[in-house]
């Protein structure tokens, strides 16, 4: 088991993250209604992941800090389309997160603590954030783990359980925006996110 993150495995997980988006990312095309049916989240998605990593791999550091602050400068420079700017702007939250952290690895209460802060800049990007989008995944999920997290846990076994939240409340996402339920999808963005997620899993 996986007691804590360290620069290493971070890198590792974001290039999984990344490449399992980047496989599947017209199937998320695919789902793409809202807020135009334009086709196009998923290409979004890898662009802004794959300039990212791009930005990532290019750091020889081996802080974790260090990788993250390059990896949120590369999303956000290459950040595209509603979704892959909120996607950005998670892991711009992560990075602050990161920031107050005085070791070079992410602990169980270190890693919530970046979520959440992840949450909570994604939501302050967006003017006026509508629930049943991704920012409901990274929400819902984040205080999930919250809740879920108890002394002496594994890193490994919260991050699994955030994933599992997620991926509920991905479900969920017709049931809050009535277009998706018209149509019979769930949101593209929180699918593209759940993507990056598992790809993380994997890492």
């Amino acid at each position: 088991m996986i007691s804590s993150v360290n620069g290493k495995l971070f890198k590792r997980m974001m290039m999984n993250g990344a490449i399992n988006l980047s496989n599947h990312h017209k199937e998320i095309d695919q789902l793409n209604v809202f807020p135009v049916p334009d086709g196009d989240t998923g290409t979004n998605m890898k662009m802004t992941m794959m300039t990212g990593v791009k930005e990532m791999t290019a750091c020889e550091s081996s802080s974790i800090i260090d990788i993250a602050k390059k990896l949120q400068r590369g999303l956000l420079m290459g950040a595209r389309g509603n979704s892959g700017v909120i996607l950005s702007q998670f892991f711009r939250g992560i990075y602050v997160g990161l920031k107050e952290m005085t070791e070079n690895e992410i602990s169980v209460d270190a890693f919530i603590d970046c979520l959440c802060s992840g949450k909570d800049v994604a939501y302050k990007a967006v003017m006026r954030p509508v629930e049943g989008t991704i920012l409901t995944v990274i929400r819902e999920a984040s205080e999930k783990i919250v809740e879920y997290t108890q002394p002496g846990m594994e890193i490994e076994d919260v991050f699994s359980y955030f994933v599992k939240e997620a991926e509920n409340s991905l479900e969920r996402t017709p049931e809050l925006l009535p277009v998706l339920k018209e149509v019979g999808v769930v949101d593209s963005g929180g699918a593209g996110l759940l993507l990056v997620l598992t790809g993380f899993m994997a890492g």
